[in-house]
């Protein structure tokens, strides 16, 4: 033992000592919790990826994640304090006698609200979701840009981490690990000059690195990131949807599709739209995450806990998730459509989870893109002059642009508008056939009583359809629809469970 590891056990003897205190320990850290307070030291350890062998190594480590956490949890990050050795010979957090060591002073959480043990309750909310979502984004929004090459350099060498821990005590197929690797060192190729490009976009950037579920958690009912990775720059220095794609992965992982899908709109919808570009970097974005969880948990499988079975469990299905991801299926354009209060977001949001590729179809909204083109927030009113004919057109064309930027990084997308022309609906048609992707259109219809009623109790949404609106559209001149037409005066399942029942025809027709 050395030295420090030495004067470590002397001092984390002193803090179990005290009345009610409970130690955790992980392979590089020890946390006491005492009360409403939380005390984190760095342990004497040394390994590939970071180095605490000295007292003063550890000081810097303990200051260094004050400086990156704190911006995202002032609430739980405080300060770095000395652990002392009074004339006594007695150890005293905060006192004044002679440094022998360094924490880092935290508020306690309660360890419950993290969001992986959130996800074992049910699924989340859409507010949560969405809330989580802004957590991420304003993060990144946040973070410092850096055109770092070494972050795209070092994707293959992820790639291979992972097929050498992944056959870590034979509990996978050889020929699966390999054909992992090979179809992610496939993606890397396919997709490096993009990254390389974001590169210089500026959407590299120093991130938190450790965005998985267990590194969220909900205090006073908002979503907060906490244990960024402090200890190597370079390891957190990541394109910003690496950096979501762990929340991603993870969310799939805990049984939290539609979760998974907010979180991705929502984040799509308030970060730049170049993000829309860069869709093709999620299959391995993900893959990488997922095979990391795996390998890990893989790694925790030694004595006394080499049969694990729930651990085990754990790196299994990681590891069928980060091989699913790797090979998404083909992308497809569903087009809903119908007048106001028909129930077209609630049934576009609804279906996108379980559009293929995960974690499913981007939604594009006509009302959000409108609001977009104004600079305005999603819940401002616009004026009449905002919805002449001309200015419809423009949203529609707009919307048609998103959709062939998803659909070209081979990802799925919803458009979600009123539809009520016919060459509104064509031109999605075409777009369809030129992106060579499969259609479907949903036209939901309603009576107008059902359709003033929810335009009635509608609150905080994008829409600025009222019910005199509705009456109006009753007017229109829809002319022959050419999509499947669905009953949606019914309930929400209804609704959904007929839209499924078109897409599966439309699929056979395919």
């Amino acid at each position: 033992m050395t030295d420090d590891s030495a004067t470590q056990e002397r001092i984390f003897a002193a803090l179990t000592a005290q009345s009610g205190v409970k130690r955790i320990d992980t392979h590089a850290a020890s946390v006491f919790l005492d009360g409403t307070r939380a005390l984190k030291i760095k342990r004497a350890v040394r390994f590939p990826f970071l180095d605490y062998s000295t007292l003063g190594k550890r000081k810097a480590a303990c200051e260094e994640e004050i400086r990156i956490n704190r911006p995202l949890a002032p609430q739980i990050y405080h300060r770095v304090v000395a652990i002392t050795e009074e004339p006594d010979g007695s150890v005293k957090v905060d006192g004044h006698g002679r440094p022998i060591e360094y924490a880092v002073d935290m508020a306690r959480f309660d360890e419950s609200r993290t969001l992986d043990h959130l996800a074992k309750a049910g699924p989340f909310d859409a507010g949560l979701a969405s809330a989580i979502a802004d957590a991420i984004s304003a993060s990144h929004a946040a973070a410092i840009p850096t055109d770092s090459k070494a972050w795209v350099s070092s994707i293959p060498a992820l790639v291979d981490g992972n097929s050498n821990g992944l056959r870590n005590g034979n509990h996978f197929q050889a020929a699966e690990i390999e054909q992992l690797a090979q179809a992610s060192h496939e993606a890397f190729l396919r997709v490096r000059a993009l990254l390389e490009e974001r590169g210089r976009q500026g959407f590299v950037r120093r991130c938190h690195g450790d965005l998985h579920l267990a590194n969220i958690v909900l205090i006073e009912q908002q979503p907060v990131l906490f244990d960024a990775i402090e200890f190597d720059a370079q390891i957190a220095t990541v394109d910003v949807l690496y950096d979501l794609a762990f929340t991603l992965t993870d969310l799939l992982r805990h049984d939290q599709p539609l979760a998974a899908n907010i979180v991705l709109n929502r984040y799509l919808a308030a970060t730049p739209p170049e993000n829309l570009g860069a869709l093709s970097t999620l299959p391995l974005f993900m893959s990488i995450r997922a095979a990391i969880r795996a390998h890990v948990a893989l790694a925790r499988l030694k004595p006394p806990h080499s049969d694990n079975a729930g651990t085990l469990e754990e790196a299994r299905r990681y590891f069928d998730l980060a091989r699913a991801l790797i090979q998404p299926p083909g992308p497809r354009l569903i087009a809903v459509g119908g007048l106001s209060g028909t129930g077209k977001t609630a049934l576009a949001r609804t279906l996108a989870p379980a559009v293929a590729p995960l974690p499913g179809a981007v939604v594009l909204r006509s009302d959000v893109v409108r609001k977009q083109m104004f600079g305005v927030r999603d819940t401002d009113r616009l004026p009449p002059s905002a919805y002449t004919p001309e200015l419809a057109e423009r949203v529609y064309q707009t919307l048609a642009q998103h959709a062939r930027r998803v659909l070209a990084q081979g990802h799925s997308a919803i458009v979600d508008g009123v539809f009520a022309r016919d060459f509104e609906r064509d031109a999605f048609a075409v777009l369809a056939r030129a992106c060579n992707v499969p259609l479907t259109g949903l036209f939901l219809v309603a009576d107008l009583a059902t359709r003033q009623a929810r335009i009635g109790s509608r609150r905080g949404d994008a829409s600025d359809a009222t019910q005199e609106v509705a009456a109006l559209q009753e007017h229109y001149n829809i002319g022959q629809i050419g999509w499947a037409t669905i009953d949606a005066s019914g309930t929400q399942q209804q609704t959904l469970q007929s839209c499924r029942d078109a897409i599966a025809r439309a699929n056979k027709a395919i």
